[in-house]
């Protein structure tokens, strides 16, 4: 088996260039994107070769199966956009007001794309199954992911590979993450309930906001005394409505919160932590409250094993110079479903670029990527795709004979 040359990449990149284009002026929100489903549908058909289906409204599913048998290797790919006004002055810029490709989701799509049709050509060197994945509602929980998985498009795949470009991450350079690579991300929301009057007869009420004030304090001691300094945790109070006139104690407070983690205990530990601060704080005043906490995106963990593959495929592929060793971020994402059906490894790959301007983070109005890292995706999702193919029937071979 031969890797996929560099002539061949230089050939395709122009159009996964022209695809991330197109696909960044008509963006589409999560679970809208029918256009895009539509685009992708049509191209995927077009490379010939493929099993393209459709296992929900707004996602994409080809199927490339090689010239002998092996494992279900899976590659997905985002095609969702979110709900902000683009500020970028380029010739690309998003036709569709209030919707922007500013995580970086249309890169992922194109090259993809790419990948499907350089190896669509290439079935005598793929030793079992290729799955692409183009996957809906990234953004927006429960996610797409989940849907595909209740779908069955997981079902027989046996390792799953996705990638992320990264805007704080210098092109050039591939993220090599053992273990978590995001967080549990969670939400929670808190009623306080107290007695509202005047507020000239504050001893005739029981004040809410004087409780939601010590409970939102109090929620930072969860991290600083209750939680190993080696683990991480962050819970954020990021919404608070209580009344509206100066002069009135209001009955109810309400809190909103976000809650990040790596580990299960550590997500179990917020949970219990804050409920149980609100009844200490409620139950000193004579108030009470309610709670409810949302469970989001699980952490997205890499298989061990499967991440020291991808690594020494960067060594391989683009040299030392490549490989930048990291730790999980706080972010979230719905990747997390395909593991709990296949392992799998999320790959961050640079797409920052100072020298032209490219260091605006994902979710900013101006967030762009240097398309210079498109092809270091496409040579990422098909020759590590063809290696661990390979390696896996080799496996096969060994424990047959």
């Amino acid at each position: 088996m031969q890797n996929t040359g560099l002539d061949e990449f230089t050939e395709i990149i122009d159009k996964v260039k022209e695809w991330r284009r197109y696909l960044h002026q008509h963006p589409e929100l999560s679970f809208k994107e029918e256009k895009t489903a539509q685009f992708v549908y049509e191209q995927l058909n077009s490379f010939g070769g493929l099993r393209v289906s459709r296992p929900t409204k707004t996602s994409v599913v080809a199927a490339l199966s090689g010239s002998k048998p092996g494992k279900v290797l899976g590659l997905r790919a985002d095609m969702d956009a979110l709900p902000i006004q683009e500020e970028n002055q380029v010739d690309y810029v998003s036709q569709n007001p209030g919707v922007m490709h500013a995580c970086g989701h249309d890169g992922h799509t194109a090259m993809l794309l790419g990948a499907a049709k350089l190896l669509s050509r290439q079935k005598e060197d793929i030793e079992g199954e290729i799955r692409f994945i183009f996957q809906h509602a990234e953004e927006l929980p429960p996610g797409g992911a989940q849907e595909l998985v209740d779908a069955g498009v997981l079902d027989d795949v046996d390792y799953i590979v996705g990638i992320h470009l990264m805007s704080t991450i210098p092109k050039g350079k591939v993220g090599i993450v053992y273990g978590p690579v995001t967080a549990n991300s969670d939400t929670f929301d808190v009623t306080i309930k107290g007695k509202g009057g005047h507020s000239s007869q504050p001893e005739n009420s029981v004040d809410p906001v004087l409780m939601a004030a010590q409970f939102i304090t109090s929620l930072q001691q969860i991290v600083s005394r209750n939680l190993d300094p080696a683990e991480k945790l962050v819970v954020s109070t990021t919404t608070l409505q209580a009344g509206i006139a100066k002069n009135v104690i209001p009955e109810t407070v309400h809190i909103g919160g976000s809650v990040r983690s790596f580990l299960p205990e550590v997500r179990e530990l917020a949970v219990t932590s804050i409920e149980q601060i609100a009844k200490g704080v409620t139950d000193a005043h004579g108030g009470s409250y309610d709670f409810q906490y949302h469970y989001g995106y699980s952490s997205v963990v890499n298989d061990r094993e499967l991440t020291k593959v991808v690594e020494e495929f960067i060594l391989e592929e683009f040299g030392r110079d490549y490989v930048e060793h990291g730790e999980g971020a706080m972010g979230g994402e719905d990747f997390s479903a395909y593991l709990q059906k296949a392992p799998g490894c999320f790959i961050p790959v640079g797409a920052g670029n100072a020298k032209k301007g490219i260091t605006y983070p994902h979710h900013h109005p101006r967030f762009d990527i240097d398309e210079d890292a498109l092809e270091d995706g496409v040579r990422i999702f098909v020759n590590l795709s063809k290696k661990i193919l390979k390696a896996e029937a080799e496996k096969q071979e060994v424990s047959a004979g």
